[in-house]
């Protein structure tokens, strides 16, 4: 087994470990640990809420959970030689769940603290939790379905520049500044109350982390890329922008579809990342590299067949036609498939937490033909315990009547 070179206390909080997590992007944030090119080694993690969220039938965690204070990331690790404009070449040897924390979670964010992909549709928070059978996933707020996992970190990168750190924070400020006070927001700007800067602390961490990036989303050294294929057998390749890499990672999913649409959509976990690293000197010019690349595993869970549901760009409100939009291209795909999945006894947030959380395939499947983009959204007929397809007798109810987990005063759990 490779060393452990990061340890994490699932007892305490983040804050409080001696070898603390960062849960912000920064040039200066201190390395852990060096390696040299051909190491492997062991890393552990936290959930991305760094345990906000507990294993029960109550989403007011999920409600009230501080987004302020999330992905808290294990490193950064310095890989001797790695130098500005090289490649860091990272392979995902392994990943794993704890053998004290076998279990995961999914959420629907609430509009007013974060939203997701259908928040117009889904306003209210709720979850799901989830148990770990080996490499099987089943929950008990999601009634016949079951898979095995297609485990990977969310999130994944190295340490920006200080050029990249000012050029983000000048682009995202003009974003914001067109509709500073949107619901949900349009981005997070940088937040310095909740910061936690890994090893540095004082003034230079307090100086560091009111121009520390947000960790939500992906930037071109790597960050919460969420996708599902990045999983354990994957090869990654990431631009090196400071001296060492500074490579860190965290935010483990068990599982994820193609968008992680609920925002917390995929079920999230704590556990371990095996890792082996090396460079390739001047790989950024010599591939012409601006965002990270990488080659999925061989030993990704296999279906041999899908149901696929396609969405165009038309609001399904307003019936607007929308030019070529993707986004509402994929949404009226997510839309046509949970309606179609409640014909066989799921509610809507269970059929929404499926498609986030299941190896569902997302593909734009045209992108030409105006006025209307085309995306698709395929799942697994075989993730059910029942036959999906349709047939010329019709849909009928195949799953006990249930809920996933909502908030107070209604939080009681009424699944069979």
């Amino acid at each position: 087994m490779a060393k452990t070179a990061f340890t994490v206390d699932f007892n305490k909080w983040p804050e409080e470990d001696e070898i603390k997590t960062h849960n912000r992007w920064h040039p200066d944030i201190p390395m852990v640990e060096s390696f040299k090119p051909g190491d492997e080694f062991r890393v552990e993690c936290y959930d991305w809420t760094g345990g906000q969220i507990k294993n029960d039938d109550n989403a007011n965690d999920v409600r009230d959970v501080d987004l302020t204070k999330v992905h808290y990331l294990s490193g950064p690790f310095a890989v001797d030689g790695a130098e500005p404009g090289d490649l860091l070449v990272v392979d995902l040897l392994d990943i794993g769940y704890l053998p004290d924390s076998a279990w995961g979670f999914t959420g629907i964010f609430s509009k007013e603290n974060g939203g997701g992909f259908l928040t117009e549709h889904y306003p209210e928070a709720r979850k799901a939790c989830w148990d770990f059978h080996g490499i099987y996933t089943s929950s008990r707020h999601i009634p016949g379905v079951r898979w095995p996992g297609i485990i990977h970190p969310g999130l994944i990168g190295c340490l920006p520049d200080r050029n990249l750190l000012e050029t983000a924070n000048s682009r995202e400020a003009d974003l914001l500044g067109t509709d500073p006070h949107r619901v949900p927001p349009l981005l997070a700007p940088p937040y310095a109350d909740t910061a936690l800067m890994g090893q540095m602390s004082g003034a230079k961490a307090d100086s560091a982390a009111a121009e520390a990036w947000r960790t939500v989303p992906p930037r071109e050294h790597g960050g919460n890329c969420d996708i599902k294929n990045l999983s354990r057998g994957s090869r990654i390749y990431f631009p090196v922008y400071v001296n060492g890499g500074g490579l860190s990672m965290g935010d483990i999913h068990w599982s994820q579809g193609d968008g992680e649409i609920t925002f917390c959509g995929a079920i999230e976990m704590a556990g371990w990342i095996d890792i082996g690293v090396d460079l390739i000197k001047g790989g950024v010019e010599k591939y012409a590299v601006t965002n990270p690349i990488f080659m999925p595993s061989r030993v990704e869970p296999q279906f041999s067949e899908y149901l696929v549901f396609e969405g165009i760009s038309v609001d399904e409100h307003t019936g607007e036609q929308y030019y070529l939009d993707a986004h509402v291209a994929y949404r009226r795909a997510c839309l046509n498939a949970v309606e179609y999945m409640k014909k066989f006894g799921y509610d809507g947030e269970q059929a929404y937490m499926i498609l986030g959380t299941a190896p569902v395939e997302g593909r734009i499947s045209g992108i030409v033909d105006i006025p209307n983009a085309c995306c698709t959204v395929a799942v697994p007929t075989e993730i059910f315990e029942f036959d999906i397809r349709p047939t010329a007798d019709g849909p009928t109810v195949q799953v006990p009547k249930s809920h996933v987990a909502k908030t107070s005063p209604e939080h009681q759990f009424t699944g069979s």
